[in-house]
């Protein structure tokens, strides 16, 4: 099992933050997600510190749907990056966490009347307007309450990132954005410019999630310069503002190749100023969204095992006290997990197994087929790079209260979510 940041093997048991898995086991129970705060501390800082032109502003806004708390948001703000939404709720979480509003971006393809109500009545920073009936919506809501919105367009690049077709955004059968190829985008242009109090600053892309190869990233740039240039001819705007969205590949098992982001950001930037000449584009800021990258290989979910099953197939389970509730990916995307016994670090791997949940599904498997040191019941399992899309995607399946989610840092173990009791998986019900 590979390990990040401050993880390391402290007599024979994982130890992360300064801190032993066993002594987080008893402080806060399992299932439990971990989160290294210094290694989250130090992705951010790769972005902010690499990705910056002296010849145009940069942005790097935290793409928050892939872990989002209170004191994560805070977190974020604290280091220096902005933030993107995508509901209401994460909208909410922002402002309960005094995350400054002018440095917030809202995104999504089908946002609410009373979301977007929330973000205007909030002064949020930017919204990234989807198509034409959101832009008439936004309109609206500005005019009913005399102000304005300063605005991006998504708008679909086309390009074919190879990752999941659950998570690639920019194929032209995607749900986001307007196509850049669709004649009908320069008077979707045309309507935003005409539109009294919505403020066209730029456009909008992301091209899909968990992509190693670069050149979809290189592409996207290209085409939304060269889109850019075309936008400024046929209409007269002049783009101030390009957002390249995130999905940069990091790793999760050893078939992954990761993107070496400081080399990979470094580059970009190299490449933005290229391509802003070669257009002669007066483009005033670029920003990208990294999420997954900042905090993936941050988490690891532990485990208690209870119990090893032999099936008459041959087989062997080892059940752990979580499963598909705290950790969806496997079952929806395949993803695939790397795991350990967390108090056997140095012993070699001897045991062939399937580690699954407890759940009433056959599909609440974590990891099918891993190797581990001779798992027994009351063993810790540790599985990483769990930081990113678990927690935020995590449910109360099999009426199953949700984890807890602690930050480590420094010897020092902190709760920012506390763990679900009984009660609150009641308290919408009505008798």
């Amino acid at each position: 099992m590979k390990l990040f940041g401050t993880s390391k093997v402290v007599n024979n048991e994982l130890n992360i933050g300064g801190v032993g898995v066993q002594e987080l086991r008893e402080k806060f129970s399992t299932p439990l997600y971990v989160m290294d705060q210094t290694l989250l501390e130090e992705n951010m800082a790769i972005f902010r510190d690499n990705f910056k032109s002296d010849k145009f502003k940069t942005e790097v806004i935290y793409a928050s749907k892939a872990f989002l708390a209170v004191a994560m948001a805070q977190l974020v703000n604290r280091n220096g990056l902005s933030m993107d939404v995508v509901s209401g709720g994460e909208l909410f979480t922002a402002i309960k966490a005094g995350f400054p509003m002018e440095k917030l971006y809202f995104h999504g393809n089908n946002k609410t009347y009373d979301e977007l109500e929330l973000a205007i009545d909030n002064n949020l920073g930017t919204i990234i307007v989807d198509n034409p009936l959101e832009l008439h919506r936004l309109n609206k809501i500005c005019a009913d309450k005399n102000k304005k919105a300063k605005v991006l367009l998504r708008v679909n690049p086309g390009i074919d990132a190879h990752t999941h077709e659950y998570i690639q955004t920019s194929k032209f059968s995607s749900k986001f954005g307007e196509s850049i190829f669709d004649e009908e985008i320069f008077n979707i242009i045309k309507e935003f410019l005409n539109s009294e109090n919505v403020i066209l600053e730029g456009f909008h892309c992301h091209v899909g999630s968990q992509i190693f190869d670069e050149k979809p990233f290189f592409g996207a740039i290209d085409v939304m310069f060269k889109f850019a240039k075309e936008v400024e001819e046929k209409t007269g705007f002049a783009s101030k503002v390009i957002n390249l969205g995130g999905g940069f590949g990091i790793y999760y098992s050893e078939e992954d190749n990761p993107i070496a982001l400081q080399d990979f950001v470094t580059r970009m930037i190299s490449d933005l100023e290229i391509k802003k000449e070669e257009y002669g584009l007066s483009v005033e800021q670029v920003n990208i969204e990294p999420g997954r990258s900042i905090v993936a290989n941050s988490g690891t979910t532990i485990y208690t095992v209870g119990g090893v099953k032999d099936t008459f197939s041959g087989k062997k389970y080892i059940f752990v006290d979580g499963g598909m509730t705290d950790n969806i990916r496997p079952a929806l995307y395949q993803a695939k997990y790397e795991a350990a016994i967390l108090s056997k670090m140095n012993e070699e791997p001897d045991k062939e197994v399937t580690v699954a949940g407890k759940f009433c599904e056959s599909g609440d498997v974590l990891i099918d087929k891993v190797k581990l040191s001779n798992p027994q019941v009351g063993d810790l399992v540790g599985i990483t790079t769990t930081g990113a899309y678990c927690y935020s995607m995590s449910s109360n399946y099999n009426r199953f209260a949700k984890p807890a989610v602690v930050f480590v840092k420094d010897g020092k173990s902190k709760v920012i979510v506390k763990r679900e009791t009984l009660e609150d998986l009641i308290r919408n019900d009505e008798m």
